[in-house]
């Protein structure tokens, strides 16, 4: 919740001339509640439709629980180790 304007920003910044892909390092996580969800949620969209993609690396066990619960993991783009160049 407090972070989620801040990611949001950063990531329609990325946008404005898009990469290929945006990786967002998620190793320091500890919480995240719905609307931080729907904020990745949103991003990735929005990455997709601009022909980017966007993958969450170092999702940690809390997180990729959420993700199961909710049925949003499979709607994410997740590559856990390091990250891909």
């Amino acid at each position: 919740m407090l972070t989620a304007t801040q990611l949001s920003t950063v990531v329609n910044e990325a946008l404005a001339d898009p990469p290929p892909r945006i990786v967002l390092d998620l190793g320091g996580v500890t919480f995240c509640d719905s609307q931080g969800l729907g904020t990745l949620v949103v991003l990735s969209r929005k990455a997709s439709h601009a022909q980017s993609l966007l993958i969450l690396t170092n999702v940690g066990d809390f997180l990729l629980r959420v993700l199961d619960i909710t049925g949003l993991r499979s709607a994410l783009m997740i590559r856990n180790g390091a990250p891909a160049d």
